[in-house]
């Protein structure tokens, strides 16, 4: 079997770990920089061409497409299901999950459990926005941002309202939410691949800071799942369409609560916290994904 991994860095440890696992059960594994692709769009003979040369004969792709490069990056995906090559995650799961608005908004016709959440165009509406919300303290977050950034914690009414308007004023598209203040910094990273919860892991914020992602200074460790939890986060990934997901749950007074759902999830933490390898887990489902027939032509561009 040939896997084509879609990274821009071969030194990434995701990447690195998938093409690892890949290898070590014996396929040949190719990382392609998707930003450097082209493609010949055509009806008869679709086509990907990298460094000069169409990339042919891979039995799937494994998309590890960058936060700021999704329109681009989807286009590529596309183009392999276009070939009829099986892809761990559709172009359009990828699309769906990126976009927080349309993610929530899918999430919260499911049923899913959500922090309450608004979201408006005009400064005019920004009572109204933070009526919605409950008030402060609440959460506002740019719908661009990955990592933590472009989220703020806002303790006060006026502290809200001053920055939503500063991010409006730069045309920043923001979603404003309520704030779990009983989660206490903490949430929860669940890694699925196919129908399965591979690895869980709690993260906590550094002292101090109420988002606990580990970019952030935050630690992580070994989490076992209620099984509302379990069912929580399979739902959501299931939702977005995704195969390969991290879902992050926060516990809410109210049952678990969905914050997130990324489609290119990062195996570092995971792998390191619970001791699970993840990454070999990708490659199995893959091999079962293939040799079972599934095309990356899903029917849905």
């Amino acid at each position: 079997m040939r896997i084509a991994i879609l990274s821009q860095k071969a030194s990434l440890y995701s990447t690195a770990r998938l093409r690892e696992a890949g290898e070590l059960a014996g396929y040949e594994v190719k990382v392609i920089d998707y930003l450097r692709c082209y493609m010949n769009i055509t009806a008869h003979k679709p086509q990907v061409v990298y460094q000069g040369q169409p990339l042919e004969g891979f039995d799937a792709v494994i998309p590890r497409i960058g936060a700021s490069r999704t329109f681009y990056g989807t286009a590529v995906v596309r183009q392999f299901e276009m070939m009829g090559v099986y892809t761990t995650n559709s172009s359009q799961a990828i699309s769906r999950s990126r976009d927080k608005l349309r993610c929530l908004q899918i999430l919260a016709k499911q049923g899913l459990g959500l922090p309450v959440t608004g979201f408006a165009h005009s400064t005019k509406d920004i009572d109204g926005l933070i009526d919605i919300v409950g008030g402060a303290p609440l959460v506002i977050k740019m719908l661009e941002g990955t990592q933590g950034i472009g989220v703020v914690l806002a303790e006060t009414y006026h502290a809200a309202k001053s920055v939503i308007e500063a991010f409006r004023g730069m045309d920043a598209n923001i979603l404003v939410q309520e704030f779990i203040s009983e989660a206490g910094g903490m949430d929860i990273r669940c890694f699925i691949v196919g129908d399965k919860v591979v690895a869980s892991m709690k993260r906590q914020g550094a002292p101090g800071e109420f988002r606990s992602n580990l970019h952030r200074g935050g630690t992580a460790e070994k989490i076992k799942l209620t099984p509302e939890e379990r069912s929580t986060a399979l739902r959501a990934a299931k939702a977005m369409g995704l195969q390969v997901a991290g879902v992050d749950l926060l516990r809410s007074n109210h049952g678990p609560v969905v914050m997130e759902v990324n489609s290119s999830p990062g195996l570092e933490g995971i792998e390191e916290a619970t001791g699970v390898n993840v990454a070999g887990k990708i490659i199995q489902f893959i091999e079962k994904a293939v040799n079972s027939g599934q095309s990356g032509d899903r029917g849905k561009y």
